[in-house]
């Protein structure tokens, strides 16, 4: 552009008032030469202006589009975070009560064995108890079975006259000690009042 600016510098003659013509026609085509030029760079620049424009706002667009994205990821974030802390939270404090509940499991465990345990004893006992209980029932029923029954009687009628006659025996033995023991007071009494 300086080029045509430079190319036909303007002299300005005193003595001649008009220039020539065809140095004005030559100038003239290279001023619309450079016109056309500068409308072609012109027409170019506002080409490539309006595709930087729009280039602009679908980049400002994609822009606030992944703000919103970004924030909503940030806003899931925290919510995943908060549910994160939550959940671990509860999961320690699940972690604990199952802590708690096996230790009083254990408990429940040792109780029900010493229970069983108590129980086992006191059935074996119970069971000794009957089985001592059907051993004497059998020695008494060997004992009383009718065959013997009529034996047995005698035998009983024989202790009872024994025990009678021993019972008459110290009756009267008693009966002997108690005149004695009436003689001895009475001697005594006889041998002190005089």
């Amino acid at each position: 552009m300086e080029d045509i600016f430079n190319a036909t510098p303007l002299k300005k003659d005193l003595q001649t008032s008009e220039p020539k013509v065809d140095q004005a026609v030559a100038k003239l085509r290279i001023l619309q030469q450079g016109k056309e030029v500068l409308e072609e760079e012109s027409d170019q620049i506002k080409s490539v202006r309006d595709s930087l424009q729009i280039e602009l706002q679908k980049l400002q667009t994609e822009a606030y589009q992944l703000e919103r994205v970004h924030k909503d990821k940030e806003e899931l974030c925290n919510k995943l975070q908060f549910q994160f802390d939550e959940s671990e939270q509860d999961c320690v404090r699940q972690l604990k009560n199952s802590k708690q509940s096996e230790g009083l499991m254990e408990q429940y465990k040792c109780e029900i064995q010493e229970y069983k345990l108590k129980h086992r004893k006191q059935r074996l006992k119970f069971e000794q108890q009957l089985h001592l209980l059907i051993e004497q029932h059998k020695n008494l029923r060997s004992i009383f079975t009718p065959e013997r029954l009529p034996d047995e009687i005698k035998t009983t009628e024989s202790r009872k006259v024994q025990l009678e006659s021993a019972e008459e025996m110290k009756l009267a033995q008693l009966s002997q000690l108690d005149e004695e023991l009436q003689d001895t007071r009475t001697q005594k009494q006889v041998g002190i009042g005089p």
